[in-house]
């Protein structure tokens, strides 16, 4: 991501958090704001899509607005929800469980996005675990998906990490558009990172080390989720059911035309990032990511437990940090199966 972009990010956030009046109100009776959260990565497609031919508002109708805000990581994407800046937000689990402890519960998840798309790559010569001890890694965020998926398999393989920096394998947090300058430069040795980073990062010389996929039964586990505020769901659950029907819709076609998708995602990013994919690496890229609703409540379960024994995550109760009745609601209204917790 260059410069620039970063900033419009940063904007972005200000601009949201500057937004007045209650949650999801306006000064029109009846009329509804939204402000919702997204990231410009691959595995936020259906978010960007989404947002980018209309679709959620489409869905959402004229007596919603939509009001939208892009971030480049987990953290200042549940800062902007937990201080009321948002309404709801696609993030991934680990960064979902934090606000959850955080807000004492004011947060739920209401639907998953995305499966897959998490790689740990690194340079030549690094082929096993043990060959990353004195290295430095980086990952997207302290506390996120990838940072607890890279923590604990290096402690399962006997390596230890501090959140400083220190430990066996030094692991510093980074913002995803850095990590290809910071590969290039020596500054690192690889990266647990989402898609299309890793992709980048691989046709800058490094390797595939570890696909997460393969670290989960099936090679389906959580990597994006939309959480909501429990008031706006409280004051507005039909507009949360209409914001869901439209992430189903957006799935649906994402999933019967993957091939243009890819590139209706990669033209959308590029516009965002200044940049975008080759032909090969998008459809490497793309190729580890699976779009879905289902939140996949086990495998966030069993995030909160890998990151509560790396030191990183609250080993607290996770009971009711998920709400599937809007989901499953807007699911039979669009003819759909239910997903189950």
């Amino acid at each position: 991501m260059s410069r620039p972009t970063l900033r419009f990010a940063a904007l972005a956030v200000i601009a949201a958090a500057a937004l007045t009046g209650c949650s999801g109100s306006s000064q029109d009776p009846g009329h509804v704001t939204l402000r919702l959260g997204y990231f410009p990565n691959l595995t936020h497609t259906t978010a960007i899509l989404g947002v980018e031919d209309g679709t959620f508002q489409r869905t959402l109708g004229s007596t919603t607005s939509l009001e939208t805000a892009r971030f480049t990581s987990g953290p200042p994407a549940i800062t902007a929800i937990m201080s009321g800046a948002l309404d709801a937000v696609f993030v991934g689990a680990t960064p979902a469980i934090n606000a959850f402890d955080k807000t004492k519960g004011n947060v739920r998840i209401i639907s998953g996005a995305t499966s897959g798309g998490a790689v740990f790559v690194v340079r030549p010569g690094i082929n096993s675990a043990e060959d990353l001890r004195g290295r430095t890694i980086a990952d997207p965020a302290l506390g996120g998906a990838q940072d607890v998926a890279l923590r604990y398999w290096l402690q399962q393989h006997g390596l230890r990490t501090g959140t400083s920096g220190d430990g066996d394998v030094h692991i510093t947090p980074q913002d995803n558009a850095q990590t290809a300058a910071s590969y290039a430069s020596g500054a690192i040795d690889g990266a647990w990172v989402p898609q299309p980073y890793a992709t980048l990062l691989v046709s800058k010389g490094a390797h595939v080390l570890v696909n997460e996929r393969t670290l989960w039964p099936d090679g389906k586990f959580n990597t994006t989720n939309l959480l909501v505020t429990s008031a706006f769901l409280k004051d507005h659950r039909d507009v949360v059911v209409a914001l869901l029907r439209g992430l189903i819709q957006e799935t649906g076609q994402v999933n019967a035309d993957p091939a243009a998708a890819q590139h209706r995602a990669n033209t959308a990013i590029a516009a965002i990032n200044g940049s975008g994919l080759g032909e090969a690496d998008l459809a490497s890229a793309w190729s580890d990511l699976t779009f879905t609703v289902d939140p996949l409540l086990g495998t966030i379960g069993e995030y909160g437990k890998r990151g509560a024994s790396v030191g990183v995550l609250p080993a607290g109760d996770l009971t009711g940090l998920a709400d599937l009745g809007p989901l499953n609601e807007a699911l039979h209204a669009e003819g759909q199966t239910a997903v189950t917790e």
